[in-house]
């Protein structure tokens, strides 16, 4: 079977400057902040941006992040640069994006689209019995970032949707970082039932708004935009970040528990490129790993409603104690204790 080893890292440059990125430099922009100040250091140039002419690696979108952020000086920046996010103009995946017929489609175009739509983090969606959950995970080394690209992502969503369906859902937000000193900012654009110290960066809603009609939406219209989407991928060569790649395999083959060696041959890179490719974003392949066997416990817990037996025995534990401490490594919590935070 041929393997897609396509994707893209923090230092690939396919971000329109003129899409995303002017979002945030029309923000600062609007509130007095000098262009050359704002793009300093990121050899980037707001002639070439305004000009449609520039794109972006991450890591510059990270240090345009930076130096806004550094500059407004303001609690709302990363909630008000969400505002303006989605669907944006952004070419046909926007207007697929515009055209959803329903709330199901509007994530499934966001998710699928993600290179183009939010090239940051890549957002995932799994589906209880009465909750949808879109979680959200960092595409390309975020670090220090992450707080405002997420408080940006997350409301990004609920604008949109808000806009799309044409009320306001009931969006419940939850963050893995601790309540900020600015909370009153996620009460005012999140909701004042937003949850901090969360085990996911996550948004939830009842599962019934996901087939609710949405009102002027052209199914023909989303149809054509949609391919022409399709056609605009293949000419990025990419739909995926290396991270999320990554984490996929290494989910999906979470029983396992593959190796550095083996996940290296999976990619056709060497050990040593796949370790110097992790620190570039700021990471190292036993973390993915603890992550992405820490999603799919929570998963088998919040999903499937699986035991702590049957959790440990899914991801091949056979002592007990070693799959409490793992689980305590992961998430720094028991068994027992994610089970009792996991109740919705």
């Amino acid at each position: 079977m041929k393997r897609d080893n396509r994707w893209y890292e923090a230092d690939s440059r396919f971000i329109p400057g003129h899409y995303q990125p002017a979002m945030l430099i029309d923000l600062a922009l609007s509130r007095g902040i000098d262009s050359h100040r704002l793009l300093r250091g990121t050899g980037l140039f707001y002639d070439d941006i305004a000009a449609g002419h520039t794109q972006l690696s991450p890591q510059q979108f990270f240090g345009l992040i930076e130096n806004a952020q550094r500059l407004l000086a303001a609690d709302d920046s990363s909630f008000l640069f969400g505002q303006r996010l989605l669907p944006g103009h952004y070419g046909p995946a926007s207007h697929a994006l515009q055209q959803a017929q329903t709330l199901h489609q509007a994530l499934e175009t966001v998710i699928h689209n993600r290179a183009l739509l939010s090239p940051l983090l890549t957002p995932r969606l799994v589906l209880d019995e009465h909750y949808a959950y879109l979680y959200w995970l960092d595409s390309c080394g975020a670090q220090a970032h992450l707080r405002f690209v997420l408080e940006a992502s997350m409301t990004a969503i609920k604008s949109m949707t808000q806009w799309l369906s044409g009320e306001r859902l009931p969006w419940v937000c939850s963050f893995s970082h601790p309540e900020p000193r600015y909370v009153e900012q996620y009460w005012v654009h999140l909701g004042e039932d937003t949850e901090f110290g969360s085990q996911l960066d996550m948004m939830r809603i009842p599962r019934e708004y996901l087939t609710r009609a949405w009102p002027n939406a052209s199914a023909t219209a989303r149809h054509v935009a949609l391919q022409q989407t399709q056609a605009q991928l293949q000419e990025v060569g990419f739909s995926a970040s290396l991270l999320d790649r990554l984490y996929v395999y290494l989910r999906n083959n979470a029983r396992q528990c593959p190796s550095l060696e083996q996940a290296a041959a999976q990619f056709s890179i060497s050990q040593a490129t796949l370790k110097r490719k992790l620190s570039k974003h700021g990471t190292h392949f036993q973390a993915q790993q603890d992550l992405a066997r820490k999603h799919v416990a929570l998963y088998l817990y919040q999903i499937k409603g699986l035991s702590n037996e049957a959790v440990a025995e899914q991801l091949n534990f056979n002592d007990p104690a070693n799959f409490r401490r793992a689980l305590k490594r992961w998430t720094g919590c028991t068994p027992n204790l994610i089970r009792q935070f996991l109740r919705v």
